[in-house]
């Protein structure tokens, strides 16, 4: 099993001492082998997360352009990108030139999109939430297309019209597309039509493997092989907290036999690059050794 990061906190420093904080935090997780790096796609931090919308939040892709200079092995990743903040053809150059600049370390994650109360102040249509979806297919089909040597051909969908889909340079390899959500009826299913992996809500491995079950199926009404799909699961390794590497590694022990090859690790409310340190890179070659 491997291990990622996930940065959605930036309040433990002052913003003028962000940018070091960021990168002695990212250097130290890809020197110890961190397999993934990943920020949030907000504008505020998340209220719902009984967090104050002030708190300090950075702009996803802009933010992970820094860390690539600052990183040489980890993949790079917004888990999620909200398919309502960018237009599909922008939305692919972006990642695509994260892939470049990053030496082909680029992802795409991507969701529906939830922050009402972020679209709103900040002027961004919101539309239903099955207007959501539909745009979420098309823009990984325009993305997919995008970034296909093969085709800069028109793309037109229902909500997006492309003219010509020219992506150049293109990708160093095609970015592999995350769906995040764990929604049973349209986020599986787009998973196993599309999603390269998938980002899995389950506290408990029952409910993860009752996740994988429905994905499992909806790959059979698609004729997908699931193993095709990674599976990446977020936690916030409280034991690792208390320095607990064994407790840990016990703890994951169940994702790993149901075939999560990624657990994305939360931080706490301290300092982003001590929390790599002293909790997180101790545990990267215990749960390597899981499989």
């Amino acid at each position: 099993m491997r291990v990622g990061i996930h940065l959605m906190r930036f309040d433990s420093v002052t913003p003028a001492d962000l940018r070091g904080e960021l990168a002695r935090t990212v250097e130290t997780a890809d020197a110890a082998g961190v397999a993934w790096i990943s920020v949030m796609d907000h504008y505020f931090q998340m209220m719902r997360a009984g967090f104050p919308a002030e708190d300090p939040m950075l702009e996803a892709y802009t933010t992970l352009g820094y860390l690539a200079g600052h990183t040489e092995r980890a993949e790079l990743g917004v888990l999620v990108t909200g398919v309502t903040y960018r237009y599909p053809g922008l939305l692919a150059k972006i990642v695509a030139t994260l892939d470049v600049l990053s030496g082909g370390r680029a992802a795409l994650g991507i969701g529906a999109a939830w922050y009402e109360e972020e679209h709103a102040a900040l002027g961004v249509p919101f539309p239903p939430l099955s207007e959501r979806f539909e745009r979420l297919e098309e823009t990984v089909q325009i993305a997919r297309q995008m970034w296909d040597p093969s085709d800069e051909g028109p793309y037109t969908g229902r909500y997006y019209q492309l003219d010509r889909t020219l992506c150049s340079p293109l990708p160093l390899h095609r970015p592999e597309i995350m769906i995040g959500g764990s929604g049973e009826k349209k986020t599986l299913r787009l998973v196993a039509q599309y999603g390269d992996a998938c980002n899995l809500f389950g506290a408990t491995p029952d409910e993860v493997a009752h996740k994988l079950e429905v994905l499992r199926a909806h790959c059979a009404d698609v004729g997908r092989d699931p193993a095709e799909i990674r599976v990446t699961v977020l936690n916030g390794g409280d034991e690792l907290l208390n320095g607990d590497v064994a407790g840990f590694v016990d703890t994951m022990r169940p994702f790993a036999d149901l075939g999560v090859e990624t657990v994305i690790l939360r931080p706490p409310a301290t300092s982003l690059h001590a929390w790599v340190r002293d909790a997180v890179v101790p545990a990267v070659e215990p749960l390597a050794e899981l499989g």
